[in-house]
């Protein structure tokens, strides 16, 4: 089952819904991942194969429309966890998030780390409020007329993804996702990362496994240096090293996931 199929099996509201983007046997544990700032959940598709053979999989999606503080997408999210556990008959599930879904992550995290078996991050913009020159695009982006905030997202795909090591369908998805939010929407949810914070003590505070996934060719974000600093801060924090992968790397065809959660025992 594809994840836009997989929409007619989505619950608890409109403007956020949990996908399943391939079906596996009820007993697997449960894996929720949280997509990057497009909210869409559809760019963790080249993901979900290998993955689906060990994991009953769920995907987070988020309203192109919807403009949420902090606080309510990690109480919404969080309802959404415990509603899912409740059904499936779980305590807990493998927690992924990419980018923004990494802030949420931590986020989660923090507030209710008993949820969370094991945490993954994958390039997390958690370090985004530390880059000067990206937040200075936050209000000029609120106030690009939508033609140009269409045709601006293909002037950002190299910064976001390293297009060499991406199928062209793959670069089609993550330009469209790009295009599918409105410029007011861009506006507010990196306002949101300029905003982002979590208690360094609450992190280190978190027992569970962790495992940050870092690309050295990042060219939007420090992600190796932040990967680092959030290694030292939690107690059972690993980090992995992609030395050629861009910001996206989920969506690069020599990154695999399923492969690298085996490498580091997170199976």
């Amino acid at each position: 089952m594809t994840i836009a199929k997989s929409l007619t099996n989505s619950f608890y509201n409109s403007s956020f819904q949990l996908l399943t983007p391939q079906q596996s046997p009820s007993d697997y544990p449960l894996f929720l991942y949280l997509p990057g700032m497009d909210g869409t959940g559809r760019l963790f598709e080249n993901q979900t194969a290998k993955l689906a053979c060990c994991f009953n999989l769920r995907c987070l999606s988020i309203s192109p429309h919807d403009m949420s503080e902090w606080g309510k997408l990690t109480t919404t999210v969080i309802n959404l966890i415990e509603d899912e556990l409740v059904a499936r008959g779980k305590d807990s599930l493998y927690l992924c998030g990419e980018s923004f879904g990494g802030c949420l992550a931590l986020k989660i995290a923090e507030a209710r780390p008993e949820l969370i078996e094991k945490l993954i991050l994958v390039n997390p913009a958690s370090a985004f409020n530390r880059q000067p020159i990206l937040s200075w695009g936050i209000p000029i982006t609120r106030y690009l007329p939508d033609w140009l905030h269409r045709t601006s997202a293909v002037a950002l795909l190299p910064f976001l993804a390293e297009l060499n090591r991406i199928k062209g369908t793959n670069s089609l998805a993550l330009l469209e996702a790009m295009k599918s939010l409105p410029s007011e929407v861009v506006s507010w949810r990196l306002s949101l990362l300029q905003q982002f914070a979590v208690s360094e003590s609450g992190l280190s505070s978190f027992q569970k496994p962790t495992l940050a996934i870092a690309s050295a060719a990042d060219r939007l974000l420090p992600s190796v240096t932040e990967a680092q600093k959030l290694v030292n801060i939690f107690p059972q924090g690993k980090m992995e090293i992609l030395p050629e992968s861009g910001h996206a790397c989920l969506l690069e065809g020599t990154t695999d996931l399923y492969e690298i959660l085996c490498k580091n025992q997170f199976l």
